[in-house]
């Protein structure tokens, strides 16, 4: 498993989305509250492309006609077929039992923490003569 660097904390406000891709899978990281979590941007149902559906309440109903939300902007409902999806766990509230979309763990770190490696990125020194800018490589 390798970690992977797809955006600073607030590139992704409470209740938004982003759409990254990494190693060729598409992946939706989602900021809930202040928790980020990242699910998988095909819906196993129908394959539909998640990210582009809506994120809302729960909705609950005891009886017809009333109903209450809970659990503001926790899922995530498909743009093709409107199955719901838990965007904590990726469980969905359709069919609970035999699909899921695939989660992955996510985490939050310092810059600085960042730094200390194993990252370590090429660099080239640059001069500026005569109003050019030239890159030795």
């Amino acid at each position: 498993m390798s970690r992977h660097i797809v955006a600073s904390v607030c590139e992704i406000a409470p209740g938004a989305a982003k759409l990254v891709t990494v190693q060729g899978r598409e992946i939706g990281v989602f900021n809930v509250a202040g928790t980020f979590h990242a699910l998988a941007n095909r819906c196993p149902h129908g394959g539909g492309p998640m990210c582009k559906g809506t994120v809302g309440p729960l909705v609950r109903a005891t009886v017809p006609g009333e109903y209450r939300l809970e659990r503001n902007g926790e899922f995530l409902r498909c743009p093709w077929h409107g199955w719901e999806f838990d965007i904590k766990t990726g469980q969905s509230w359709c069919d609970p039992g035999k699909l899921a979309l695939k989660p992955y763990a996510v985490a939050v770190e310092a810059g600085a923490e960042l730094v200390k490696g194993p990252y370590v990125a090429e660099t080239f020194p640059v001069s500026i003569e005569q109003d050019y800018v030239g890159v030795e490589i």
